[in-house]
């Protein structure tokens, strides 16, 4: 079957474009003309870039696994590289594979990727899996939703571990002011994997709204409180991730001197798997058993601001 390059949902004032053939991924996303996602230059299809859509998923795991090596259960697994000439392997495979359309209607959708794990297949992730993604956009006049469901079947005889999530990026006006709750947060080396968690520094620390500024950022903050609200005063409106229980973890990737922040909901933590067969405790690892299925839902409304 040939894959679908593009689709567009529409609801009220909300359009959404998704990008089957291209990871998965979604294009952009608007409400009333205005951006609520970073959008894809051009239509989002002429050199399928996955790096520059609005949001991919994260499957079966999420940010980075140390020099692409996975050992868990005793079994050491040598993973592709994916990611140019980083050391480490990244995001998981989803994002970087062609979907399926399972179904499209004028504000819904549904895409599907399976994964074999046969021949160099398992170089990617060795053991076999089916993934779907649903989408479901919504204007109720007030705000505007869209909806991502993403879920993980394991297809195979063994168990395996895994995470999921999502990487959206949205606008970053140099007036945003960004407002979360985490209990920790995660200090890296220079490739970006786990040094310690300490207690969020001041200068980090966003649970209370205040600006972004030039404030640098690629860092996963533990114990989210499962919403973080991004505010744009230039367009008078407010920008809210929401995810489920399950994303404990949020990824803030703010690159300075850059027009957008990526907030990423994320069920673990970076290189968990690996550091969970060391013997670290509560890094979010979690195991799908054969013929199991794990799902987990995120929702990026837009909204007015109110006045001040």
């Amino acid at each position: 079957m040939a894959m679908t390059p593009r689709i567009e949902l529409s609801a009220g004032a909300a359009r959404a474009i998704l990008l089957p053939r291209t990871g998965g991924a979604v294009g952009g996303f608007t409400w009333r003309d205005v951006d609520v996602l970073r959008p894809m230059p051009g239509d989002g299809t002429a050199d399928d870039n996955v790096r520059l859509a609005a949001c991919y998923p994260l499957l079966p795991y999420s940010n980075r696994i140390r020099d692409a090596v996975l050992t868990v259960g005793g079994e050491r697994h040598v993973l592709r590289r994916n990611f140019g000439d980083h050391p480490n392997s990244i995001h998981g495979i989803g994002w970087q594979n062609a979907w399926r359309v399972e179904h499209a209607d004028a504000a819904n959708a549904r895409l599907a990727f399976a994964h074999d794990a046969r021949g160099d297949a398992q170089a990617s992730w060795p053991w076999p899996f089916e993934a779907m993604q649903a989408f479901g956009l919504r204007d109720d006049g007030a705000h505007a939703t869209l909806e991502l469901t993403l879920t993980l079947r394991n297809t195979g005889a063994r168990a395996f571990p895994f995470g999921l999530g999502w990487h959206p990026y949205l606008p970053k006006p140099a007036s945003a002011t960004l407002q979360f709750a985490a209990d920790g947060v995660w200090l890296n080396d220079a490739t970006q994997l786990p040094v310690t968690r300490e207690a969020v520094p001041p200068a980090w620390n966003f649970a209370s709204s205040r600006a972004i500024g030039e404030v640098a950022l690629d860092n996963v903050f533990t114990g989210w409180r499962g919403v973080a609200r991004l505010a744009s005063p230039a367009s008078a409106r407010t920008m809210t991730v929401e995810a489920d229980a399950a994303c404990a973890c949020l990824v803030v990737y703010a690159p300075p001197g850059r027009d957008f922040i990526a907030l990423e909901p994320v069920t673990h933590e970076t290189d968990a798997f690996n550091r969970a067969e060391a013997g670290a405790t509560a890094t979010g690892t979690r195991w799908l058993p054969p013929g199991a299925a794990f799902s987990c839902t995120m929702r990026i409304s837009s909204a007015h601001s109110p006045a001040t």
